[in-house]
């Protein structure tokens, strides 16, 4: 506490201060440690005889001092011949470990390390054909048209695949026979399966170094496209299994879709994780064009009006229509109600696009002009919030199916949005599905325990 008195001396006038004793020590201690030097510590005081209490030699124990040595100290002065005990220890400089990629998420894929394997009992057939080759001694003409063909719901369980290891991402049908099953894992590998005959494993595809999410055939099937979470998109020959070319953007491909206009099928689309769809041609390697509107990470590509046009989506809760190969949308819909779209499959009239919505329904929009939502159509009843699961439509047009995160296959009516039938189809959820595009009632289903079932 301080108070302050104004008193007149002879040189003028002089502030007088009162200031309580703790006060004075505290800001005097302040003042003389200010103003010395400092003080290098040395070695500690004995601690003492504890036999002795008083006088020299008495016992100190932890309560022993410090002697300094002052910088300013003269040899005659008491302490000046102390040794000084506390030195800085030289540390000898450690040489610096080689940086490594160790911990980090992404490396770069130099494209070596492709590889693949053929299981199957025969490479060639006794006429030397490949699996490539239609089969003809089936019973049922797969290269047949299915105008007049009228789908049903399949019934039983006849066949299981069990090769891979982790979650099925992605199943594809060969284009047009349907004789070949393709499916893509999280276990980094592609394999193709023989449909008919024994149901054997036939080659396994690898090179991938992190799961592959999504696959696609072009026309005739004597390639396909992969792409992963190691941020490769690569194109593999279905025959031999080598691996054709590869593409990257640096970011991660979520869904990789071909061309199918004949004369321009040699290019292809890829919604990235960057929110940009990129557009390569296959014989040059290199990206052609660029669509960068979308504000969150592309999820589907849908070619429609005979592939002129295509419609995406993303998770920024959006759909948005291309003209194909101009980069501005032409129809852009973002709707409150509105939940991110992960899956899409059109429907074989090309008038519509049905789109797996996060809220656990399947919404449909119109693939004309206007692009606008058919608010009759909603198919209800299964769940899939959480996955991003497959939505299938039948070669008739005349049903809707789809996984569910409980385990069940769904079908839905087309024309009046009611549920079939549900199939308890596994004990995990179902992530991929697809109907055949030849036979009347089989189905294809993809777990995330790795298993692949044939349903008739």
């Amino acid at each position: 506490m301080a108070t302050n008195t104004k008193g007149r001396v002879p040189t003028g006038f002089a502030d007088e201060i009162v200031i309580s004793e703790a006060s004075f020590r505290s800001a005097h201690r302040a003042r003389e440690s200010a103003a010395e030097p400092p003080a290098k510590k040395l070695k500690r005081e004995e601690k003492g005889d504890a036999s002795i209490v008083y006088g020299k030699g008495a016992y100190k124990g932890p309560w022993a001092k410090y002697e300094y040595e002052r910088p300013d100290a003269n040899s005659e002065e008491e302490g000046s011949d102390v040794e000084i005990i506390y030195e800085e220890d030289e540390i000898e400089e450690q040489p610096t470990a080689p940086a490594t990629k160790e911990g980090t998420d992404y490396e770069t894929d130099n494209g070596a390390n492709e590889k693949t394997i053929f299981h199957g009992s025969s490479l060639h057939d006794y006429q030397g054909r490949t699996y490539m080759h239609v089969p003809q001694d089936l019973g049922i003409n797969l290269k047949a048209d299915i105008a007049d063909v009228k789908n049903y719901i399949p019934k039983k369980l006849v066949h299981t695949w069990k090769h891979h290891t982790k979650a099925i991402n992605a199943l594809r049908f060969f284009p047009d026979s349907g004789h070949l099953l393709l499916s893509a894992s999280a276990d980094n590998t592609i394999k193709i399966w023989d449909v008919y005959h024994e149901r054997e494993l036939l080659r396994s595809y690898m090179g991938h170094k992190k799961s592959v999410n999504d696959i696609c055939f072009n026309n005739d099937g004597t390639q396909f496209l992969s792409a992963s979470y190691d941020r490769q998109m690569k194109l593999w020959d279905t025959e031999t299994g080598k691996c054709v070319n590869r593409f990257s953007t640096g970011k991660t491909p979520h869904v990789v879709r071909f061309n199918p206009d004949p004369s321009l099928n040699h290019e292809f689309l890829a919604g990235m994780a960057d929110k940009k769809i990129v557009q390569f041609d296959t014989r040059s390697g290199q990206m052609v064009q660029e669509y960068d509107h979308h504000l969150g990470p592309v999820n589907t590509i849908t070619f429609c009006d005979e592939n002129r046009r295509f419609i995406t989506t993303s998770d920024d809760k959006s759909l948005r229509a291309w003209e194909y190969g101009i980069p501005v949308p032409i129809k852009f819909i973002a709707e409150p109600y509105m939940y991110p779209m992960v899956r899409s499959a059109p429907h074989p009239s090309g008038k519509y696009v049905a789109f797996q919505s996060s809220d656990n329904q399947i919404v449909v929009y119109a693939c004309t002009d206007r692009f606008r939502q058919n608010r009759k159509k909603s198919f209800r009843g299964h769940n899939n919030a959480g996955y991003a699961i497959d939505v299938a439509i039948s070669p008739d047009g005349q049903f809707v199916s789809s996984g569910d995160s409980g385990g069940f296959v769904t079908f839905w009516d087309w024309k009046t949005c009611k549920m079939y039938h549900k199939i308890q189809a596994s004990e995990s959820p179902i992530i991929a599905t697809g109907w055949h595009p030849k036979e009347t009632s089989k189905v294809v289903t993809g777990d995330l325990n790795g298993l692949i079932k044939f349903w008739d």
